[in-house]
């Protein structure tokens, strides 16, 4: 195990409220406690393919103490894929020698510490994983920095869209990110009290829906709101979506919300519009949740860089912020348990 002096950080994929405690706690954690050097990678993985005049940035206590209330990340994020070329891993590998870093602090999802879980199984290299995900949707840990805020942006839209709905007396169709997992759906669907909530997990039933808003509209309700994920699908081939695909093969979703939204209408004969949340459910300040959580993963992963704990991750068990292996948190998608749906059926209608 080599001597650590230099600590590098980096952030890749979507952007998530809380990766600012993160770099915060981490920084803070190795210069006051174990007199390390800190410095931030920028644009993710990105940093050691196509390093730019920028890319290094010390990451000192001023620069960082101020920067918990702050969405987004102060390093930037890209989706690169280092494992997408032969070669470019060992790039990574030699990059992160020139720019003097011992230890790296990778914060992600799935495919960010996919990245970091094979550097440290081929190359041996000394990383420290830590999950970024707004959909929650890592097995190896409870909860995610940045959910609490997205589930919060999307319960407060869907409540201000209410309004709406009843004055116009229109269906609203309210798409939310998930793409796999309906974790944020199904907290803002309960939360919000939407009419019905649809999340990937569980193939919807059309005449099912049709029928609650049917019957609202006879009761003299002509109006509702539906909360659904944008990775819902149905048998019914209305719903297109885009082919592009990103750095990791992933297909850029949308159009489920306009689709079901035009659906509706032709069935009830209600008007029914639709609204996608996309990135705001990403963006602004990040809850004290999610800053508390932030911070406690920071702290943790500077620990386990401290004890060479290498090729581990900090997760959430119980009270706990423990280290867990990163195989962990690639190997397979916590969705939403049957019987937590179960519960949201019964406010259906």
């Amino acid at each position: 195990m080599a001597e650590v002096s230099r600590v590098g950080m980096l952030t890749g994929g979507g952007d998530a409220p809380g990766l600012n405690g993160v770099i915060r706690a981490v920084a803070m954690k190795c210069i006051e406690d174990y007199g390390y050097e800190v410095v931030g990678l920028k644009r993710g993985w990105k940093a050691l393919l196509e390093p730019e005049s920028d890319t290094v940035m010390p990451l000192g206590l001023d620069d960082v103490r101020y920067i918990l209330q702050e969405g987004g990340t102060i390093l930037g994020s890209s989706r690169t894929n280092p494992y997408k070329n032969e070669g470019d891993p060992e790039k990574v590998v030699k990059q992160m020698e020139e720019f003097g870093v011992d230890a790296l602090v990778a914060i992600g999802g799935d495919d960010t510490l996919g990245v970091a879980k094979r550097l440290h199984e081929d190359f041996g290299t000394q990383i420290i994983g830590c999950p970024k995900t707004i959909d929650n949707d890592l097995s190896a840990t409870d909860t995610t920095f940045g959910f609490d805020t997205a589930v919060s942006i999307a319960t407060d839209a869907i409540d201000k869209l209410r309004t709406t709905a009843k004055s116009h007396e229109r269906i609203l169709v309210v798409e939310v990110m998930g793409r796999h997992a309906g974790w944020i759906t199904w907290g803002a669907g309960l939360a919000s009290a939407a009419n019905v909530t649809l999340i990937p997990e569980v193939e919807p039933d059309l005449d099912e829906i049709t029928e609650i808003f049917k019957k609202r509209a006879e009761n003299g309700e002509k109006w509702g709101l539906i909360a659904v994920s944008e990775g819902v699908t149905f048998s019914e081939d209305f719903v297109t979506q885009n082919a592009e695909k990103d750095e990791f093969g992933h297909v850029r979703l949308g159009g489920v919300a306009e689709g079901l939204a035009g659906e509706i209408k032709e069935r009830t004969g209600i008007d029914t519009r639709h609204v996608v949340l996309g990135h705001l459910q990403r963006g602004g300040t990040p809850t004290a949740n999610d800053r508390i959580l932030s911070t406690r993963y920071g702290l943790r992963a500077a620990e386990a860089v401290k004890n060479g704990e290498w090729g581990k991750m900090v997760a959430l068990r119980g009270n706990d912020i423990v280290t867990v292996d990163l195989s962990e948190a690639t190997d397979e998608t916590k969705t939403v348990p049957d019987n937590l749906y179960q519960d949201l059926r019964t406010f259906f209608g």
